[in-house]
């Protein structure tokens, strides 16, 4: 079971809360309040449903940022999570209940987006369709406050910073996942979103050397976790809360001192680490001790474990390939047969991962035989 600290009311408002901010907001972060239709389940990778959700309602309404979001190379200007609340799963299918609410969380990290954002929740849409399920769309509100980039470099520089990781969190290292809050990855993750859209570029090798030298963990409650994130393969990431500490700084160094904490109250903002579109990575400040209600489902944890093995099975088949080639087909071809041995059709799954269907049925057919062979 899932659950967060948001309530779970029996019924939603008769009209959504209509908030506003400022023209000149670069970052905000909403929640929004829904309620199933009736009683339903989702796949495990209903956050990629989530996510094309919410670009079809950019591209209905700014056709040209929808496209500039798409494309976006290296770095997401929003993040998405999944869902909050009271979540159960059985096998292969994750289940909510008609009597209960759900929340989701959305950040924008641009201004252009949060422009967008504002007129949208002015004509915000009655439902919210993952797939099959239906949600009604209650409650919207503001999760963390409307700020700007020039007023975070302004906050006074703390010596101490927690930070508590809501849902599974990892960054990419060498062709893998690493499933550990290690500062200067933190910090590399933070200051990458911060020189793309804060138009205050900061030299990132400099400032990454600074912290190897003068930002150290105090304490931690960490648990590692399994689930699927993006297009295909499975990530083990962590959860749970830090607490970073910062060496007493000579007068030279205060500008760094000053950015580790302006990067600090950018961390629920951006995220933390990869796949922060797809529900990963969520982040809050201060020290947390409910963070064992998050470790994601039963169906997610199997699911991530079964493409994890299979995995394994087709990359040692082929060796001859290119590394980053053979992981690449290896988690293709794992992601399509561990969906399709828990009953997904071969359509959604060429949906999830952009393929023809032609081309998802062939390399079933050929994972089938590479698995028997293997």
């Amino acid at each position: 079971m899932v659950n967060s600290e948001s309530s779970n009311t029996q019924t939603l408002p008769d009209q959504v809360n209509i908030p506003k901010w400022p023209k000149s907001t670069e970052l905000i972060g909403l929640r929004l309040t829904l309620k199933p239709e009736e009683d339903s389940s989702l796949l495990p990778k209903y956050a990629a449903g989530l996510h094309a959700w919410f670009l079809d309602q950019v591209r209905q309404s700014d056709p040209g940022l929808s496209e500039i979001m798409h494309d976006q190379p290296t770095e997401k200007n929003f993040t998405l999570s999944r869902l909050h609340g009271s979540l159960t799963s059985k096998r292969s299918k994750i289940f909510v209940q008609a009597d209960q609410n759900y929340q989701i969380y959305l950040t924008a990290l641009s201004q252009p987006l949060t422009s967008w954002l504002g007129k949208w929740v002015k004509d915000l849409p009655d439902q919210l369709q993952i797939y099959d399920t239906v949600f009604h769309i209650g409650n919207l509100s503001i999760e963390l406050p409307p700020q700007t980039y020039s007023k975070l470099s302004r906050i006074p520089p703390t010596d101490r910073l927690a930070l508590n990781f809501q849902s599974p969190t990892s960054f990419r290292s060498r062709g893998h996942h690493l499933p550990l809050p290690i500062p200067r990855n933190l910090f590399h993750s933070y200051l990458r979103r911060w020189n793309i859209f804060s138009n205050r570029e900061v030299n990132m090798g400099d400032f990454l050397d600074w912290v190897d030298e003068n930002i150290f963990l105090l304490r931690h409650q960490l648990s590692s976790v399994k689930t699927v994130a993006g297009k295909r393969g499975s990530i083990t990431g962590f959860i749970g809360t830090i607490e970073l500490g910062c060496l007493k700084q000579t007068p030279e160094m205060s500008e760094f001192a000053q950015l580790f904490t302006a990067l600090g109250n950018l961390a629920p903002y951006t995220g933390t680490g990869h796949k922060t579109a797809f529900g990963m990575g969520v982040t809050r400040m201060g020290w947390e001790h409910h963070w064992q209600d998050l470790i994601p489902t039963h169906a997610e944890v199997l699911l991530s474990e079964r493409i994890d093995e299979l995995t394994h099975v087709f990359r040692s088949q082929r060796k001859r390939q290119g590394k980053e080639r053979a992981l690449k087909t290896a988690q293709t071809w794992a992601t399509i047969l561990a969906r399709r041995e828990i009953g997904h059709s071969l359509s959604e799954i060429a949906d999830d991962l952009e393929i023809p269907y032609t081309t998802a049925k062939t390399y079933c057919k050929l994972a089938r035989r590479a698995y028997k062979n293997g």
